[in-house]
């Protein structure tokens, strides 16, 4: 789950990391009346939407008045920001965090995730701050500096110095820096987050640490645990379809392709769409229906894919492990009945009972294209797309 950047920012205050004064807005003239509020000289206008690069794409403006502040707020309100993060449609901006301005003597990167290598919690840090992370990784990677911590003994100070000093930061200053780390490492932890990352992390002219911006991410499996994390959803920012079938039990992710792909497991899901690109085809979507595939389920992910008008053609890539291919076949049937597919629909059968569960499809009535294995079901799911089925 993703929040916004205010929100991020109001967290981690609260476990003591220092942030700019701020204020969340959704009109020009409450940013106008926040840019007055909040004082100065400098304001940062900053769109608030579920990505990355704001600022190459044009939204993150900077005000010298309040009348500007406003001028900048009814460009951004009802804009479809792009950004490299949020695709060619971008992404419509409904909010805005206007920003007092910090004098800023240095920029720095910090983020706090989870090492898949190491199965431990890592810590990175830049002194390439402000700019896109990935970008230094390929040009410069010797300005980023790890450190793996121990999940028995937790943060410790000397975790902070160390990355500290090989950024090249002042020594006087290395005591706030490792307190914000600290602060950083406790909400990552207790937030069950798994992404804290502020970029910038600035150094103002009086020497003070500040998280300019900061990202948090959290782990879906956590939120019964957090309620009060679980309200900040904005679903607003998320694909209508996944907040659906995530309603019905359903892992489902909206992609640019025309193929609808039906599938148990997450495994054998990713598969699936590896396959079909291999022949030459383009996933719609990732959905795995779970181990059982319930009939009510299979309806739920035939409505959801049909739901894009790009799919031109849907694959159903089964395993009958727990659930018997018979069954399944069944379900597949009646689900099919039921929804009124009007585009082909291909279907690969694997399991126990696999010869019933291709007897009962055949015998259907319903113009199913049977396949044998993931191979020919790709194939003939190209090729249905085609118009060469």
């Amino acid at each position: 789950m993703k929040i916004h950047e205010y929100q991020a920012k109001e967290l981690l205050s609260r476990f003591g990391v220092l942030i700019p004064k701020g204020r969340m807005v959704c009109t020009p003239e409450e940013a106008m009346e926040a840019a007055s509020e909040l004082g100065g000289k400098l304001w940062a206008v900053k769109a608030q939407i579920h990505a990355g690069g704001r600022g190459k794409g044009g939204g993150i403006k900077l005000a010298k008045t309040p009348s500007q502040v406003k001028e900048y707020a009814q460009a951004l309100l009802g804009s479809h920001l792009i950004t490299p993060q949020t695709g060619a449609g971008g992404q419509l901006v409904n909010k805005l965090y206007i920003e007092q301005g910090a004098p800023i003597s240095k920029e720095f990167y910090f983020s706090i995730l989870l090492d898949r290598i190491s199965s431990k919690v890592m810590l990175i840090f830049s002194e390439a701050g402000g700019t896109s992370i990935e970008e230094v990784a390929a040009s410069d990677p010797h300005k980023i500096y790890r450190e793996i911590i121990d999940p028995v003994i937790g943060f410790q100070p000397f975790n902070g110095r160390k990355l500290a000093f090989s950024a090249g930061i002042e020594t006087k200053i290395i005591p706030k820096i490792v307190s914000l780390m600290e602060a950083c490492y406790k909400a990552f932890m207790a937030l069950d987050a798994t992404l804290i990352e502020i970029n910038p992390l600035i150094i103002t002219t009086d020497c003070e640490p500040y998280a300019l911006d900061a990202k948090i991410m959290f782990d879906d499996n956590s939120l019964f645990r957090h309620p009060e994390i679980e309200v900040l959803r904005d679903l607003t920012e998320e694909e209508p379809t996944e907040t659906e079938a995530a309603k019905h039990g359903l892992s489902y992710i909206k992609l640019d392709g025309n193929i609808g792909c039906m599938v148990n497991g997450a495994g054998l899901a990713m598969a699936t769409m590896d396959v079909i690109k291999l022949y030459g085809g383009e996933p719609a979507n990732f959905l795995d229906v779970g181990g059982g595939a319930p009939r009510e389920r299979v309806i739920t992910a035939f409505k959801l894919i049909l739901s894009d008008p790009n799919v031109k053609a849907i694959l159903v890539n089964i395993f009958g492990g727990i659930m018997r291919c018979d069954i399944i076949a069944e379900g597949i049937v009646a689900a099919a009945r039921d929804v009124h597919i009007h585009v082909p629909l291909i279907v690969r059968l694997e399991g126990t009972n696999v010869e019933k569960g291709k007897e009962i499809l055949a015998q259907s009535g319903l113009a199913i294209i049977a396949a044998n294995d993931l191979a020919e079901a790709a194939h003939k799911s190209v090729m249905a797309v085609k118009g060469e089925a």
